[in-house]
């Protein structure tokens, strides 16, 4: 297939969504067959996770994704069933699992790399600050601590301290880290974003997947702003993910089929974007009239 050009430097911005940041790994298996490659990455909570493999080593992302979702399980990431969490909100007070497993992942997938300048690309993983309640772009230094701190959903994993500073998920101000992007010196956007629209396929049936659901409705307005208002100075390639199944962000159970569904759905979306210019091409799933259609420029 024709290369898509886009004018660097290319800002590829990974948003959160827990497990459904496995869609984002069908998303870059499609931008390669194009010929998109990022020459920055910003992430935000799993996609921070996702981003930060990205930065490492992006001609082999993808296949290097793959590998380290095969190995993602709900036991291995958010470890214990209803009384082991009874437990430990008891004895925290704030947070219903420990992020050990979440470290272990990080720590295998990243093959030894522990910080920043180990990186062959500028990366940026996004929290909030406690304290301040401010987004925190964590461009150096330490870089699972920084990573876990991106990935702390309020509620669901301990808040993690770094730098005189109590962080939690950047999902709350950031979870798709469009301005942090900007920030860093991108001149154009690539948008892997892996939450469903606006909702939840199935009413949530726990506490933690009802702590998701209602923070997921102020993420999809977060994007819709912030793709619009960027979408005025330089293009937007905003990928469409994978269509709505019955899978909660807690679910580890359908990553390949995730994987598989966002690859296609990415290919066909490519095959009709054309870049003219600053713009907006495709937009958050579930966003209102005015965002762009698949392919158009807004």
């Amino acid at each position: 297939m024709d290369r898509i050009l886009l004018p660097a430097p290319v800002g590829f911005v990974l948003g959160g969504g827990g497990s459904l940041g496995a869609i984002q790994v069908g998303m870059l298996r499609a931008l390669a067959e194009r010929g998109i490659a990022p020459d920055l990455v910003t992430g935000t909570s799993v996609g921070s996770v996702n981003g930060s493999l990205v930065a490492l080593d992006p001609e082999h992302a993808a296949d290097r994704l793959t590998e380290m979702w095969a190995g993602m399980t709900r036991a291995r990431v958010f470890p214990g069933g209803p009384l082991a969490q009874l437990r430990t909100l008891r004895r925290e007070r704030t947070y219903l699992f420990p992020n050990t497993g979440l470290v272990d992942v990080l720590t295998e997938g990243l093959g030894g790399a522990t910080d920043f300048a180990e990186l062959a690309l500028p990366f940026g993983a996004v929290a909030v600050d406690a304290v301040t309640g401010l987004p925190v772009l964590m461009t150096s230094g330490e870089l699972v601590p920084a990573i876990v701190a991106s990935a702390a959903i309020p509620g669901i994993y301990p808040p993690v301290r770094r730098e005189d500073r109590v962080l939690y998920d950047g999902g709350v101000l950031a979870n798709v880290p469009i301005r942090q992007a900007l920030a860093m010196g991108a001149k154009s956007l690539v948008v892997l974003d892996c939450t469903f629209p606006g909702h939840l396929p199935e009413v949530p049936g726990t506490l933690a997947e009802t702590l998701l659901f209602w923070a997921t409705l102020g993420m999809r307005n977060q994007a819709v702003l912030e793709a619009d208002l960027a979408a005025g100075a330089v293009p937007v390639v905003y990928l469409p993910g994978a269509p709505v199944q019955a899978v909660t962000p807690l679910d580890f159970g359908h990553t390949a089929d995730l994987i598989e569904s966002s690859y296609l759905a990415s290919k066909d979306f490519l095959a009709g974007v054309e870049i003219t210019g600053p713009g907006l091409y495709g937009g958050p799933a579930g966003a209102p009239d005015g965002v762009a259609e698949p392919g158009r420029q807004s």
